[in-house]
């Protein structure tokens, strides 16, 4: 027995963390998707909706875990955390309850909806530093200051515990499962899910597949496991906030050495489409990291056999940035089409494309026509189309349409 596997939480301490994330969590919902069960082939695709989870994420079972095991001590000594968002919200809310203070940094471009909510749940705010290693920084100096316990997102026995919670619940309902795909950010969520599912599995006498994924602008899981310890990488910008992390936790990657089969990088146009799906065929509003495992399932980099599951991890998104990414979705699903063609600069041009795309069943929502650029010949202007269409055939027969009539058609870059 390996390390990690002596020193991870046990089935027994799983079970046990259950019956105490139970006082203030729900049973969320686990849902079936046929359609996903169709894409990877298999007998059933289900879906845990930790989304609805009070909070609107998971985060609030292993911080409220962790909470509860503090002694009366700690807990008059207030706790601290460092979030810009879920985690912030999770501890908050389990302070409030169990009657401790907390003071929660965020950093100071946090979105309105989170740092509303962490307020609302009763906890002190403290807005400070430009990206979250300052933001961090600062909860780190507050903690020296004052001597309140630090509360961390994923890296820390009892927060893998209480996040390890939702694999039992989903384990309890649906045996059969032999395929769980999970979103990593740091590594809490997949560590506390992988090591109680696997020894669930072990001592039901079968086997468990776990499948962890990862943005590929913020993956410093792939990397880690090659070196054969955890290494810092440089992120870059991605949807997927939630999951954001340029290193995996300690024990954390212990762990997902230990359990974990597979780890997959996602795209943020493959992100952006698997929320467009869950809202239009789910009803579900899922945020950009908690959407990861459907992206991966949708994008062809799950693999997988029996009956599988996914966690929807969060459904924290701000409606601002649910309104940008519902259009990108639309356009990497070829939903939403630019075309730019080369027209004479004669009366009756616009006229003429506009009824072509109409003959396709397309609908324009956006035209810019001009002759001023200057990479157009005198006798030519340039049409710029904005179109819905219904996937890439119907945006593929659109454009061959207008080629037919002799127009130069580009497929532009999408929005």
């Amino acid at each position: 027995m390996s390390e990690a596997a002596r020193t991870a939480p046990t089935l027994d301490d799983f079970e046990r963390a259950l019956k105490t994330v139970h006082r203030v969590t729900q049973r969320t919902p686990f849902e079936s998707s046929r359609y996903l069960a169709e894409v990877l082939d298999v007998p059933a695709v289900y879906l845990k909706c930790e989304n609805l989870q009070r909070t609107g994420a998971y985060k609030l079972r292993g911080a409220y875990n962790r909470l509860t095991q503090l002694t009366p001590e700690e807990r008059a000594r207030g706790v601290v955390a460092a979030s810009a968002g879920n985690h912030a919200q999770g501890v908050a809310f389990a302070a409030r309850e169990l009657g401790i203070k907390a003071t929660i940094f965020m950093p100071l471009g946090v979105a309105l909806p989170k740092l509303q909510a962490t307020k609302h749940y009763g906890a002190e705010v403290v807005l400070e530093g430009a990206t979250f290693d300052e933001t961090n920084r600062a909860a780190q100096q507050f903690v020296e200051e004052s001597g309140a316990i630090f509360i961390p997102p994923f890296d820390h026995p009892a927060v893998i515990e209480g996040q390890g919670t939702v694999a039992l619940e989903m384990l309890q309902l649906q045996p059969e499962i032999e395929t769980l795909v999970v979103p990593i950010g740091g590594g809490g969520l997949i560590s506390g899910v992988a090591a109680a599912a696997k020894q669930w599995a072990a001592r039901e006498g079968r086997p468990m597949r776990v499948i962890g994924v990862q943005s590929e602008n913020a993956a410093p899981y792939k990397p880690s496991l090659e070196a054969g310890h955890p290494v810092t990488i440089e992120t870059r910008p991605t949807i997927a906030d939630g999951i954001a992390v340029a290193r995996p936790g300690e024990l954390n990657f212990e762990m997902v050495r230990e359990y974990v089969d597979e780890v997959v990088t996602v795209s943020d146009d493959d992100i952006a489409r698997a929320i467009v799906m869950l809202l239009e065929r789910a009803k579900l509003v899922v945020e950009p990291a908690g959407a990861a495992g459907v992206a991966a399932i949708l994008a062809g980099k799950v693999h997988a056999s029996g009956v599988t599951a996914t966690i929807l991890s969060g459904g924290n998104i701000d409606p601002l940035l649910l309104q940008r990414v519902i259009g990108h979705g639309l356009a990497a699903s070829a939903r939403y089409l630019k075309l730019r063609i080369l027209l004479p600069d004669v009366p009756g041009q616009l006229v003429r494309t506009a009824s072509i795309v109409a003959s396709q069943n397309a609908n324009v929502v956006e035209v810019i026509h001009t002759r001023h650029a200057t990479e157009l010949p005198v006798s030519q202007v340039e049409l710029e189309l904005h179109i819905e269409t219904r996937g890439h055939e119907h945006g593929d027969a659109v454009a061959q349409a207008l080629r037919d009539a002799g127009y130069t058609v580009r497929v532009g870059e999408r929005y």
